[in-house]
């Protein structure tokens, strides 16, 4: 298991490009950003050749600056705006070489809501560049209330439904003991299709090891299943993330 900085939420103290080398000297390979689009791709390039980090995923769609909800693969009668905005976040990541995109799925509730989700990602797998993992995740509605895809289950469904190869779960230990309860059982359950890991404690999104996840059977597990991607910190380090990171030494 190799671990990630999620720099949306490590280092808020310092500016955007600056992050990327706090992660590198902190031992760091690799990153993530859920939404870098207000720096253009060259900056990001060259903070990330700057640190040698890989920057391993990011959000679709782009932030909606108009002040319009945070996605939007759910909602019906948005099928042209996701349409449109997946094609732009489908560039941003090819000039990054992003592995990963998670696709958001928007406030909205149903039947609908469902088939619409469903439809949209059809579409989506099929025009995503090779080498492109689309993922889902479902959040908890105390950080996202009204978000549609707020259940494993639920996400299981439509990641079976799509049927596509470059469609996987994306696990976050926060959202995943704040829905359910227990996030080491969710990744248990749905081992087979999680293509990437997150982590951060409960109830307020803290450091690992500061509150209820049980974080050393989550790492048991994962090592057991042969679990050997990306793990990455997404949680809210207070005034020091230096002194946060001691859950990487528990990777190896």
């Amino acid at each position: 298991m190799k671990p990630a900085a999620n720099l949306s939420h490590l280092w808020p103290e310092l500016p955007y490009l600056d992050r990327f080398a706090a992660a590198a000297a902190a031992g760091f390979e690799a990153v993530e950003v859920l939404f870098p689009y207000d720096v253009p791709a060259k900056e990001t390039q060259r903070a990330l050749m700057r640190g040698g980090l890989q920057m391993i995923l990011i959000n679709a769609p782009p932030p909606n600056y108009t002040g319009g909800e945070r996605g939007f693969a759910a909602v019906t009668g948005s099928e042209a705006r996701f349409a449109h905005d997946m094609r732009r976040a489908c560039r941003y990541a090819q000039e990054l070489r992003v592995p990963m995109l998670h696709v958001m799925s928007g406030v909205a509730e149903g039947a609908s809501a469902k088939s619409t989700m469903i439809a949209n990602l059809k579409e989506a797998v099929q025009t995503a560049h090779e080498g492109l993992m689309l993922t889902l995740e479902p959040l908890c509605q105390e950080a996202q209330p009204g978000y549609f895809l707020n259940d494993y289950g639920l996400a299981a469904e439509i990641i079976a439904a799509v049927d596509a190869p470059n469609l996987r779960l994306q696990f976050d230990s926060y959202h995943a003991q704040m829905i359910h309860g227990d996030a080491v059982a969710v990744y248990a359950q749905y081992k087979d299709i999680i293509t990437h890991v997150q982590i951060g404690d409960t109830p307020s999104r803290g450091a690992p090891l500061t509150g209820d996840v049980d974080f050393p059977a989550l790492f048991e597990a994962m090592r057991g299943v042969g679990y050997d991607g990306w793990v990455s910190g997404e949680y809210t380090p207070g005034p020091d993330t230096q002194s946060t990171l001691g859950w990487m030494d528990q990777l190896s």
